[in-house]
Parts: structure tokens; sequence; C-alpha cells
């Protein structure tokens, strides 16, 4: 691998739209010019800057997809169906030990010497303050997902857990965590709690930062673009700018364009399901198609303002109004439980968290396939899409600083939202013997939980806006993403082609709420989820070998 130091800022600039090193970093030394397999013509009356082989095959094989889905809805259910159960039945020891590697690798590197290397080189300065920064990773990463699961998998795991195991022909046929806890409701909401911030703890973090940082590493300090198969550089050299890197970029579209759709999917069906309790508007397909157009075109909107202007105002806002929405469960619902909870909780994670984390000889099948093992898939195929937003947000932070940020700050705030929310929701059930939330549809469990308490009309109102407005900055970060992986890198491409991946993304997550629903949504994360690990672990090693040919402090 040829590389040269580099120590001055103005010598040269590596790759368009990617700032060369601040101080000494390892340049890669590479013939490749940004966007030189690029189709760019202005004719068609607006301009496009795109990679031709690898949009076109990632847009056609899409509309294909969507047309199909479109068109024999009724037929593609149990196919979905079908697809996800072999999935996650055979692979899910695969993404369990895959997710414990990624954790493992992140720990690693934060006590090694390699933590002190510098992103951007070895004189950059952080882009953003601390709460920016913090703000930013956050609202990109589980927006939706905490919205949707915050009340909904707390109280699931609780209520398995409370029933105790069933056993049918010696096989477990419950939905419990590990061994259950029958009968006893304290022990049963321990398990339920540590079961669900294992799903929202250390492990999609450390998925997540995997990516940003290699990343990251490899176009801010070795001046490579900022697309998924710079960071297989170390391995396929050259070849990277040929075949070998257009399937590894090709992959990571799928992979973001499904992981994004299922989010978009919950997001939609539980704005829908709030519009339907607060306002009667009718919870159906018709409602959830106009919502997803509606929100697609405010992401447009979003997309012209511009990255800077439009995605930061808008995760401000949202942190901004979440915080409100946490801060007022934690005052009117049980406070002492949530506050003390907060801690137990922590302690019962960390300590089930082998057990948890074991990905084989499992008896609980059916919590670590049909939870665990579709949750690695979903934040796996998330991870080029927040991988890229957290990479381009942390020029400047050392890669120590990088990771306890990006592995702990998120999974703290995860702990405090679903104790707040899930422990309000499984105290209204446990002492008060409301029974509404652990009999409502999964989508209507947070707004039937904001029901009990006072103002409930104003939060569940906040809740829909947050679930919209996640959905929105969601839509128009991972437009962002798509866009710059299919225009070969380059961050600053014409924006017709962010608005076309805008509404592709609307359009996915359409075609798969009609062709089957939630399974559908969860079929098509888990089938995209699974090659994008394997170009994920082999990725693992090329950060490694990328680290250590660079400067530290």
């Amino acid at each position: 691998m040829n590389e040269s130091s580099h120590d001055n800022r103005s010598e040269e600039t590596p790759s368009e739209g990617v700032p060369a090193p601040e101080g000494p970093a390892n340049l890669i030394d590479t013939d490749y010019v940004i966007g030189q397999d690029n189709l760019a013509t202005d004719r068609l009356g607006f301009s496009i800057d795109l990679h031709g082989k690898v949009f076109a095959i990632s847009a056609l094989v899409t509309v294909f997809f969507v047309v199909l889905t479109l068109a024999l809805q009724t037929e593609v259910e149990p196919l979905f169906n079908a697809v996800r159960n072999w999935l996650t039945s055979h692979l899910a020891w695969f993404f369990l030990l895959a997710g414990n590697l990624f954790v493992l690798l992140c720990l690693g590197l934060i006590v090694s010497p390699l933590g002190k290397v510098r992103i951007g080189g070895m004189h950059a300065t952080p882009d953003f303050s601390y709460s920016g920064w913090f703000a930013m990773l956050f609202a990109a990463g589980m927006g939706i997902g905490l919205m949707f699961y915050g009340v909904s998998e707390p109280m699931s795991h609780f209520n398995a857990a409370l029933g105790g195991t069933s056993v049918e022909d010696g096989v477990r046929t419950d939905w419990a965590p590990l061994g259950a806890a029958a009968g006893d409701t304290a022990a049963a909401t321990g398990l339920g709690m540590a079961a669900t911030i294992f799903h929202w703890g250390l492990h999609p973090w450390a998925i997540y930062a995997v990516v940003a940082l290699a990343l990251a590493i490899f176009s801010f300090n070795k001046g490579l673009p900022l697309t998924m198969r710079s960071i297989f550089y170390p391995l396929l050299g050259e070849r990277v700018w040929g075949w070998p890197g257009h399937v590894i970029d090709i992959l990571a579209v799928f992979a973001t364009l499904f992981g994004l759709a299922t989010s978009l999917g919950l997001g939609a069906s539980q704005a829908t399901a709030g519009l339907s309790q607060l306002f009667g508007i009718p919870a159906t397909n018709a409602t959830m198609v106009l919502l997803i157009l509606g929100i697609t075109a405010v992401a447009i909107l979003s997309i012209v303002a511009g990255v800077d202007k439009g995605v930061r105002r808008l995760s401000e806002i949202n942190m901004g109004l979440a915080l409100l929405l946490l801060l007022f469960v934690v005052l009117v619902g049980p406070t002492l439980a949530i506050l003390s909870g907060f801690f137990q909780n922590l302690g019962g994670y960390l300590r089930h968290l082998p057990a948890l984390s074991n990905p084989f000889g499992r008896e609980d099948a059916n919590f670590t396939q049909g939870w665990t093992a579709f949750y690695w898939a979903w934040w796996i195929s998330w991870s080029p899409f927040v991988g890229m937003f957290i990479a381009r947000v942390s020029r400047g932070r050392t890669v120590r600083e990088f990771l306890i940020a990006v592995l702990l700050v998120p999974s703290l705030v995860s702990v405090l939202w679903m104790t707040a929310f899930g422990g309000t929701a499984i105290d209204q059930l446990v002492n008060d013997g409301v029974e509404g939330v652990r009999d409502a549809a999964l989508e209507l469990q947070l707004f039937v939980m904001l029901g009990e308490l006072p103002l409930s009309a104003i939060t569940s109102f906040i809740g829909i806006v947050l679930v919209v407005v996640f959905f929105i900055t969601s839509s128009d970060s991972g437009s962002l993403v798509i866009d710059t992986i299919t225009a070969g890198g380059k961050v600053d491409a014409p924006k017709p082609q962010r608005v076309f991946w805008a509404i592709i993304e609307g359009v996915i997550a359409i075609a798969l709420l009609l062709g089957g629903g939630l399974v559908a949504l969860q079929a098509m994360a888990v089938s995209t989820g699974l090659p994008f690990t394997l170009v994920l672990l082999v990725g693992c090693y090329a950060i490694l070998k990328g680290l250590m040919s660079e400067p530290r402090a």
C-alpha cells in the first residue's frame, strides 16, 4: 500500500468535497480522482453528477422491487414472512456474534494507544461544539425507534417474562428473554428492562461507531472519497475503484434504503395511530400513504434548504421537544421509581449482558430470533447512513473521545428514555391496574400510556410531532448519504439527485407497508443487513490497519 506523509493543509486537496488533513497524517497515494467515473451533465434542464454503474444498478433494482411489491401485494406477504423467519432462525447466532465483535473492537480501541489518533490529522479542530455534536449523534441514530419501542418493548418483555416459560415438544414457545421470571413482578420488570436496554445500548452504537470511524479515518486522514468502498483500500488496493468497490457501495445503498424504509414505515404507522387516537382520523393504509407523501414533501424542502441549515435546525428542535416530553414523563409519572429505576436498570443490564449477548446454546429462541437478530440486522442496515452522518460531524475528535461519546452518550439517554416511558407503563399496569397499554397495538402503546397522565392531548400531539420530525430528519440525512455513495463519494452533488432518493425512500416505505406491513419491513431490513454484516466484519480489520499507520499525538 503506497502511503505518503502529509504535513501541510494547503499543499493539496486529496478529494473534492473532502477537506485535507490538518497537520501530520498518512495520505493514501492513489491516482483515483473523486467523480472520475461519474456521468455529469446539465443538459436535462437540471444538473446531474452521478456514478453511472452504482446509481443505475441501485435505482433500477429498487424501482423494480417497488413495482413488483405494489403489483403483487397479497402474494408477497407470505414470501416476506418466510424470508424473515428463515434468516432469523438460522442465522441469529451469526448476528449476535458479529454484534459482540463490534463492541469488543470499540472497547479495545478506547484503551489502546490507537485511541490517540485524531480524526482529520493531528492538528484538526472539531467542527461542532459538544452540545451540537451530541444532538446530531442522537437524532440521527435512534429517533423513530425510541418513539415506537419506548413503551411497547419494555411492556412486551415484562409481560412475556411474567408469564413464564412454556414448552411444546421440547421447544420453548414463549417470547420471554433468558429464563423468564414467572409470577415475580419485580424480577420480570428488571429482566424486561435489561432486555430492552440490551437492544438499545452498547451494541447498536458500537455498530455505528465502527462504520463512522472507518469512514472518517479513510476519508479525513487518508484522503479517500467518503463512501463505503474506501474502507477496503488496505485489502483491495486500487481494485476498490472497480467492480469489487461497486458491489460494496451498491450493498451499502440497499442496506441504507431498506433500513431507513423500516424506520419510516414504523414512524408512519405510529403517527397514523396517534392521529386516530387524538383526532379520530381513520387509521387506514390510505392515511399512512398520505402521511408518508406529506412528510417526504417536507423532507424535500429541507434538502433544498441545505444540510447545515435544514438538518441541524430540525435536529435541535426535535432534541428540545424530546427532552421536554422525557422531562414531563419523569416529573408527572412515578418520579422516584424512574430515577431509582435508571440505576437499577443500568445495573441489571450489565448483570444480564453476558447471558443476553451469548450467541450459542440459547433456549429463548423466540426472543433471540424475533427480537435480537432482527434488531442487529436492522442496526447494521442503518449503519452506512448513521455512520456516514456521524463521520461527517466528527472531524477533529480523537478516536478515544469519539468512541466514548458515540458509545456512552446515546446509550445512557436510551436507558433513561426506556426507564421513563417503559417504566411508567409497567407501573400503571402493576400499581394502578391499568391494562390499556398491555392490550393496545404496538404502535398505539405510547399514546395509551400518555393518555393515563395529565395533559394527554398535548403530550400525545407532541409525540406525533416528534415522530414526524424524526421521520423528516432521517429521510433528509438518509438521502444525503445515499446520494454521496451513488455520486462516487461527492459530498456536494447536485440537489435533484438527493430529491430523487428522498422520493424513493418514501415510495419503498409505502410499498412495504402495503405489501405486508411490519413483517415486510423487518424482512427487508434483515435480508439487506445480512450481506452488509459480512462487509462490516471485513471492515474491522481494515480499520485496525488504517489506524496503525496514522501518527499519534
